[in-house]
């Protein structure tokens, strides 16, 4: 098995160089014991929450949350971790929001659907990143309980590997729980297998520039909920300051009054 080189605090610098030459960045630790367990029990209630919204019917994302931002706790917590920013923050700068919050989860004896060969981002421009992934580990990932495989360098390439080539070289995400696997969206991936006798649990993020529309549209999304609790840096990540104008109203309002408050880049 040759597993992922996983890194401690690395430089803003070694960030951008690796996810430029090689696509990706492992670092360990950048969430905190306390705040991983406390996100691996939420985890598991928003899982429940989400089967019983569908109702007994099959659906292609089970076992994941599609939405981990509707509820709240430790889902808007987690953009208070320096950690887990720092590294979007260095290749995309500070205006990044989410494109999409997931969590992918492999219960005992099943993949998932990442278990495809697969990009995060259809889009592939040179030299610029449009999108950036994140799978932050709430279990540990080995290869007995599914970690992903991905390919170094492919965040180039703008046609799938072969799957012959793509085993031979790729890597497994080997890391503890507390782990952040930080990557070009463009990088080519593949969840692994579950062997293990128990859930495999871990949260995912792809973040995009400012400017572009989001899988979900966050804001309206969370519209009916109490945002309280929500610190200023998870608002404009989750996008609340890059909402687009719905009125006339809101278009010709003063700029304190605007929706759309997003720092330029």
């Amino acid at each position: 098995m040759n597993a992922a080189p996983v890194l401690k605090n690395p430089s803003a610098d070694e960030v951008r160089q690796r996810i430029s030459l090689d696509g990706y960045v492992v670092i360990e630790d950048v969430m905190p014991k306390d705040f991983v367990a406390r996100a691996r029990m939420e985890l598991a209630e928003a899982i429940h929450k989400e089967e019983a919204w569908h109702e007994g019917r099959a659906y292609r994302d089970q076992n994941m949350v599609l939405l981990c931002a509707l509820y709240g706790g430790a889902f808007w917590q987690l953009f208070d971790q320096e950690s887990v920013m720092a590294p979007f923050e260095a290749v995309m700068g500070p205006g990044c929001i989410v494109y999409a919050y997931t969590s992918s989860s492999m219960p005992p004896g099943h993949g998932n659907y990442s278990t495809r060969i697969h990009v995060d981002c259809p889009r592939l421009i040179p030299g610029y990143v449009t999108n950036m992934g994140a799978t932050l580990l709430v279990d540990d990932f080995t290869e007995d309980n599914g970690a992903t495989w991905f390919l170094p360098g492919s965040h180039t390439l703008a046609e799938p590997p072969d799957e012959g080539t793509f085993k031979a070289q790729a890597l497994r995400l080997v890391a503890p729980a507390g782990s952040g696997f930080f990557f070009n969206a463009r990088l080519w991936h593949a969840g692994g297998h579950n062997a293990s006798q128990q859930w495999r649990h871990a949260l995912t993020l792809n973040m995009c520039r400012p400017y572009m529309k989001q899988r979900i549209d966050i804001p309206r999304a969370l519209a009916h909920q109490n945002l309280t609790g929500m610190s200023s840096r998870a608002r404009q990540k989750l996008g609340f300051l890059a909402q687009v104008p719905a009125s006339l109203d809101e278009y010709y309002a003063p700029p304190s009054q605007r929706k759309f408050q997003q720092e330029t880049e």
